[in-house]
């Protein structure tokens, strides 16, 4: 496999994965991007630079999660690597639940889709499958590069009956009704995911599982056709209860906005709050959840930001650049 460009730009969405019940397998694209340009060099070596978000924070040589995504995908197909150059303009808050990691692992590998002289080798299962290798899961990394909302899971290698075969990645995208709109209520604090599954328990009652996954297959009937029925569909009996002590802020923000009839969730692992909001018949720029949102602020909750993210619906995309 060999190089046909040398100058591409990626642009990958943020992501809010779990939506409540969807526990490591729904997520849902939204319009809040990363953009980065990717030159590959003549030279070896690696320079990184980030502006925006995790400026002077994140990794600038070949610890980058794009860089090294990127130099997977190249792995997977064969082709040589080679000197890059990242300009980063990042606007994805990092470790705030709206899937910064996933943007940066699919931006690398689309990043060596848009590098190789065949990109159908890189299509999107082979992309997914990449990204969920570095992800652990791939509830953020679907929606990111698939846009919209997405279910993913995975299952046995075809073919297969060795229990220690690499399990397959699958993914479908599925419409997102408009009335739906989606708003991140983000904390000026972050929190790892390590941490936020950390606290998770081995086992979970039986009966709980049984009314999750009844709450799952609702909520992707709510998304789609019925935004009346999102509220039921949010309720969560398997992980948020479970992270409260770890932030109990956005836990408290959860409860007072369902309270007041709101669909409010926790974001992926947190901290963020996703609020699935309605559009209020009559008034297009306005949501069921704008006076809830305004009252559970208060002045209180400073530092927050209540950020209205539309569903994006294209996911990522990759561009060679002509120099």
């Amino acid at each position: 496999m060999q190089l046909r460009a040398a100058h591409v730009r990626v642009r990958v969405p943020a992501t809010s994965a779990n939506l409540g019940p969807g526990f490591d397998a729904l997520g849902l694209a939204l319009g809040l991007h990363d953009e980065l340009e990717v030159r590959a060099l003549g030279a070896s070596g690696v320079r990184v630079e980030v502006r925006g978000e995790g400026a002077g924070t994140v990794p600038d040589d070949e610890t980058h999660l794009v860089v090294r995504a990127l130099r997977a995908a190249l792995d997977h197909v064969g082709a040589p690597q080679t000197g890059l150059h990242l300009l980063c303009h990042n606007r994805v808050p990092h470790g705030r639940g709206l899937g910064s990691s996933a943007a940066a692992v699919v931006a690398g590998v689309l990043a060596a889709r848009g590098l190789i002289a065949e990109p159908e080798a890189l299509d999107d299962d082979t992309a997914l499958a990449l990204a969920t290798q570095l992800e652990g899961h791939p509830d953020n990394a679907a929606p990111a590069l698939l846009g919209g909302l997405t279910v993913a899971w995975t299952d046995d290698a075809p073919g297969s009956h060795d229990p220690s075969a690499p399990a397959r990645v699958r993914a479908v995208r599925l419409a997102v009704h408009p009335d739906v709109v989606p708003v991140a209520v983000v904390p000026p604090g972050h929190l790892s995911t390590k941490a936020a599954r950390g606290v998770l328990p081995a086992q979970v009652p039986h009966g709980d599982a049984a009314w999750q996954a009844g709450r799952a297959a609702l909520l992707v009937e709510a998304l789609g056709r019925r935004p009346d029925l999102l509220l039921e569909a949010t309720g969560d009996r398997l992980h948020q209860g479970y992270r409260r002590k770890v932030m109990p802020s956005s836990l408290a923000l959860v409860d007072a906005l369902r309270a007041q009839g709101v669909a409010a969730v926790v974001s992926g692992a947190g901290p963020t709050v996703l609020v699935l909001a309605r559009r209020t018949p009559g008034a297009p720029d306005g949501t069921d959840a704008d006076a809830a949102v305004a009252q559970a602020f208060g002045g209180v909750m400073a530092g927050w930001r209540v950020l209205p993210l539309p569903v994006d619906h294209a996911g990522a995309s990759v561009t060679a650049m002509l120099d």
